[in-house]
Formats: C-alpha cells, sequence, structure tokens
C-alpha cells in the first residue's frame, strides 16, 4: 500500500511540476524548477527529492563510469540516498546491495569500520556524506578499500571547506559540532588535505572538476553546483 501511494504521489508530482527549463538526471523528471533547501534555490527535486550532489553522482557515473555499460557489477552502497538507490535497483545489470549502521532504507546492517564481507567482493562502492559521520574514518577507508576488487572503484564525497581538516574528539555536544563542523553529527569538518587520507588508504584517486568543466547552462537545467568535485577512488589492480 505505502509503495503504491508513493508511486501515486511521484505521478502527482511529476504533473504539478512539469516543464521544459529543467531535469533531474536521477528519476528522469522534465521541471519547470527544482525546489528550494536553505539558502540554495535550486535544491531539490520535486519527484524524487534528490539534491544537488546526487544529481552529480548520477551525471558522472553516467558520463565518466563504467557503472551503466550493461556488465555484471556488485555494487555497495552505503547509508543509501532514497533517490539513488531506488534508480539503481532498476538497472538489471547491478547487484545492488545498501548498507547502514542503522539499516535505514537499507538492505543489511553494516559498520563501516568493520565491514562484514570478504575482501575483493564489490565493483564499485558509493559513500556519500558519510565518512564526516565516522570517528575512525581511516580505518573506515582501509576496509572500504579492503572490499573493492582490483581496479574496482568508489566515489567517495564529504562536505569540504577551503582549509585543513578541522577535528577534536573531545568536542561532543551537539551545539559545539554543529558550530565547528557545520551539523550536530558531524565529527570533523573536511579540508582539502581529505584527498591525502584516501591515498593514505590505498587508493588511487583522482578529484575531478567535472560539475566545473560543464557549460553553466547544463549546470542549471541539471541543478548541480559548480564548485563541488568528484573523488574518484580506485583499488589497484
Amino acid at each position: 500500500m505505502r509503495a503504491l501511494l508513493r508511486r501515486c504521489l511521484a505521478v502527482w508530482r511529476k504533473l504539478r511540476y512539469a516543464g521544459d527549463a529543467h531535469q533531474c538526471p536521477v528519476c528522469g523528471s522534465r521541471l519547470r524548477r527544482f525546489l528550494p533547501m536553505g539558502t540554495r534555490p535550486a535544491a531539490r527535486c520535486p519527484v524524487c527529492g534528490s539534491l544537488e550532489r546526487h544529481r552529480l553522482i548520477w551525471l558522472y557515473c553516467r558520463e565518466r563510469s563504467d557503472l551503466f555499460d550493461g556488465r555484471g557489477k556488485r555494487l555497495l552502497h552505503i547509508a543509501p540516498e532514497p533517490c539513488l538507490s531506488a534508480a539503481l535497483r532498476r538497472i538489471r545489470a547491478l547487484d545492488y546491495l545498501g548498507a547502514d549502521l542503522e539499516r535505514r532504507h537499507a538492505t543489511v546492517k553494516m559498520d563501516v569500520t568493520s565491514i562484514q564481507f570478504s575482501d575483493a567482493v564489490f565493483d564499485v562502492i558509493l559513500c556519500n556524506h558519510v565518512l564526516e559521520h565516522v570517528q575512525e574514518d581511516r580505518k573506515a577507508m582501509r576496509e572500504l578499500l579492503r572490499v573493492l576488487k582490483p581496479g574496482g572503484w568508489a566515489i567517495m564525497q564529504v562536505p569540504i571547506v577551503d582549509a585543513p581538516t578541522q577535528e577534536d574528539a573531545r568536542v561532543t555536544s551537539a551545539a559545539e559540532r554543529t558550530r565547528l563542523y557545520g551539523q550536530h553529527d558531524h565529527v570533523r569538518q573536511y579540508g582539502r588535505d581529505y584527498a591525502d587520507r584516501l591515498r593514505g588508504a590505498g587508493f588511487l584517486l583522482t578529484v575531478d572538476a567535472y560539475a566545473a568543466g560543464l557549460a553553466p547552462d547544463a549546470r542549471a537545467r541539471f541543478g548541480i553546483l559548480a564548485d563541488e568535485a568528484i573523488y574518484f577512488c580506485v583499488r589497484p589492480a
């Protein structure tokens, strides 16, 4: 019943917001506008709920990766966002697995610092805005590397500011974490040295300014931000 209601709501939203000015690459909806969120005027897709970062990842995977080439792949999606999860589950060639510490929107319960799977079992990992919540983030990175197949790849996005990473294990109050790190449940604020942590865990890393390379009208159409780079991580073969 809930699934039917969600489908009906999606159809209603597609009709309500139908237009030619914008397009959500995640759900494919053609829209007259994206919805605002906080200070961002065009943040959320009214149909699937995707945000700028979700649409960027989908476009990047479509244009710069082998995710949609039709060959079978096993994909691990950490803390799966419903908009991406729903779209990925529809791709028949993907053996999709969503995992989360609290099993919210996920198939299995999993601690990213102690992954229960064997070595080298996944072709692709998506880990989007997760590591800023994890105390032992370097351990989590090593675990994600371990379960990737040699030559496999991951996209591992986090909020980043143009300053060194700031963290302090003594900061535990929600108010202080919000002040220092931007959100009550963040345990650090990553800076550009985030790339050094990924390389230190063993990944071959490409920091790809894909969004900045798109034409301004394409960014506006798809509702993505120019200043978010993709952290494309490969396990050495």
